[in-house]
């Protein structure tokens, strides 16, 4: 199976173009889109690692290693597109567009944090995995019966494709040839649980066969080949032809989540051979006369302006509701649960 579902580059750990084929395609506009998106969303994140190790905000699951996943595969959307995010994948979310202070907000649990900008077709972050599959298949096929051009794009990890939704999700795209995109980025763990220990088939790419579904495996650490192949799922999707698979093999250079010790599970020196996708970006940069210091600096110097400034914002809003606990789940509250609501308030006072 590694053999029919090869891994497919477009440029090798030192940044060097090895499909030539793509040549023209990769211009001055779109190296420097990818490098601020993917810079922006490392600067967030190494924020919000440091924010929790302060108390600033709740339990947090860094993404660190990903960018090239997220923002190459986020890039070939257009407005009107759904996207089903997990909670790795803010990087993604706010390449999108999704409004940095609120993403903030979520990570400090406020639930306006899920609330996306007008216009902005993105879902609630899903904890529980993969119950986000089906909705995007769902949502996709409202799309098509619609009439219309969107598609739908759903992000889960590996662990992912060991749950009921994911088959379940699939098989409905594959019998109505919804619009979906299925983008799976392999970092090689469930949590704690090695790729290897969780599922016997060689490769995820695989699994779409079960469901002649077309379906690719990428070197989900290189932008180009990340966006290149989103582009043709999102393309595909878009005249008609139904949904595609993309296993994007990456690798998460930090723990499951800020209250996770990936010591315990990891073996020595695992993933230090694999180059950062921003380095590798940054070589490719240097490669093909890319590379602009005073566009970097002004680029660095803007980004870190716009999360400190997120981050002022976060902290100088109005504090949550208590409330907030018990509302937005039901229409109305059945009984037992405002009786909850009034004793848990009633105690907040007297505290």
């Amino acid at each position: 199976m590694e053999e029919q579902f090869p891994i497919k580059k477009v440029m090798d750990d030192q940044g060097n173009l090895i499909d030539s084929s793509y040549e023209e395609k990769i211009d001055e506009e779109l190296v420097r889109t990818m490098y601020y998106n993917m810079l922006r969303i490392r600067t967030f994140d190494r924020k919000a690692i440091n924010l929790q190790r302060q108390g600033r905000i709740g339990t947090y699951p860094p993404f660190e290693g990903q960018e090239a996943s997220q923002v190459g595969s986020a890039l070939a959307l257009k407005d009107g597109d759904w996207m089903f995010p997990t909670y790795r994948d803010h990087g993604a979310t706010l390449t999108f567009g999704a409004d940095m202070v609120r993403t903030f907000l979520y990570w400090n649990g406020r639930h306006e944090g899920v609330v996306p900008p007008k216009g902005k077709n993105i879902f609630p972050a899903a904890v529980p995995i993969a119950t986000q599959i089906p909705h995007a298949t769902g949502t996709a096929w409202a799309e098509k019966r619609k009439g219309t051009t969107n598609i739908a794009l759903a992000y889960f990890g590996d662990g992912a494709t060991s749950e009921g939704d994911f088959h379940e999700g699939l098989n409905f795209a594959s019998v109505f040839q919804t619009p979906t995109v299925f983008f799976n980025q392999n970092n090689g763990y469930a949590i704690s649980v090695p790729i290897e220990k969780q599922m016997n088939s060689k490769t995820i790419a695989q699994k779409a066969l079960a469901y002649d579904m077309p379906s690719v495996r990428i070197d989900g650490n290189d932008c180009f080949s990340v966006y290149f192949e989103m582009e043709k799922a999102v393309n595909r999707a878009r005249e008609g032809s139904g949904p595609t698979l993309i296993e994007a093999v990456t690798w998460r250079t930090g723990a499951h989540t800020t209250a996770d010790d990936p010591t315990k599970y990891r073996p020595d020196g695992q993933g230090e051979e694999i180059v950062h996708p921003l380095d590798r970006l940054e070589m490719f940069m240097k490669n093909y006369g890319h590379w602009n210091e005073e566009w970097i600096s002004e680029t660095k110097e803007k980004i870190e302006n716009e999360v400190e400034a997120a981050v002022e914002a976060m902290e100088n809003s109005p504090k949550a509701n208590p409330a907030d606990l018990f509302d937005y789940v039901f229409e109305q509250n059945p009984e037992h649960l405002e009786e909850q609501k009034d004793q848990y308030l009633a105690q907040l006072k007297g505290d």
